[in-house]
């Protein structure tokens, strides 16, 4: 059983991470790059169990036990006595392979998982910069994470068979998710049948066939799904949305994942959806 956990990255995916395993007993270490970040992260994690309190789906007191069993730092050396280090930085694959190579010189016991919540960033590339790729291994969370239940669990080649087992027993025993095992190819289950579906949605919009809410409320009304495809762009973030329709396009260089020209204007533009205030549709920014 896991008792302690790493979170490299405290925004909206890392914080959530950071959240569901302190509610679920673990100690937990949130590693941010100052600490400003540090400061935004712990208020996001605050703010979302103050929304559970007020659900009733947590009492006071447990807010209060879950924010003490976690600590934000900005020395990533801290994580170096974690049982498993969850990487939640931004999707750029740059920028994960150093965090991987750092951790593999900084975490202690040789039989620490060293996870990533990529979307679709082929987890064997960060495997490749430690020196443990058999301890290397991807939990995919989905946002929010208190909220939704599905998790991807995926191997690279070299993935061991009890790291999968106990990555899978960490997901499933402990934090209470589902889980589903994908193989190791861009974009893994999920963002291999959704992106592609967003981004028809936005080639849609782009040509003036139709207005955002139609095309949203066309699969809401017509199809029951929860949300319509420009709305969950917005949610998921246009700038993570397009980091994933490059990273499969590069892989599979098939049309229909390039992102459309109006995905990459807004994205320059920082119109990024829902925590951007504006994207498809505009929101009233909220603190932290």
């Amino acid at each position: 059983m896991i008792t302690r956990v790493g979170v490299v990255g405290c925004g909206l995916m890392g914080s959530g991470i950071a959240e569901v395993c302190a509610r679920a007993g673990m100690d937990v270490i949130a590693y941010e790059v100052n600490g400003s970040a540090a400061a935004a992260g712990t208020r996001r994690i605050e703010a979302s169990l103050a929304r559970a309190v007020k659900s009733g789906k947590l009492a006071e007191a447990a807010k209060e036990e879950t924010m003490g069993r976690i600590r934000l730092t900005t020395d990533l050396g801290d994580l170096g006595d974690r049982e498993l280090v969850m990487e939640a930085i931004v999707e750029d694959e740059a920028a994960k392979v150093d965090v991987f190579a750092r951790l593999d010189k900084i975490v202690a016991s040789p039989d620490a998982l060293l996870a990533s919540n990529t979307s679709s960033i082929p987890i064997m590339k960060l495997a490749m910069a430690t020196d443990r790729p058999a301890q290397v291994v991807g939990i995919h969370f989905f946002n929010p994470v208190p909220v939704l239940h599905l998790v991807e669990v995926v191997n690279s080649l070299l993935t061991s068979e009890p790291t999968t087992t106990a990555a899978r027993r960490f997901a499933e025993d402990q934090l209470g998710k589902r889980v589903i095992l994908s193989k190791d190819r861009a974009g893994f289950i999920v963002n291999a049948l959704l992106i592609p579906y967003i981004l028809s949605a936005v080639r849609m919009f782009e040509s003036g066939f139709a207005t955002a809410e139609d095309i949203d409320n066309g699969m809401v009304e017509g199809c029951a799904h929860p949300m319509g495809p420009l709305a969950l762009a917005d949610l998921i973030g246009l700038d993570t949305t397009q980091a994933v329709a490059q990273s499969l396009y590069e892989e599979f260089k098939e049309p229909l994942y390039a992102p459309p020209p109006l995905l990459s204007r807004m994205v320059e533009a920082g119109l990024l959806g829902r925590k951007a205030g504006q994207g498809f549709y505009g929101y009233r920014r909220s603190a932290g």
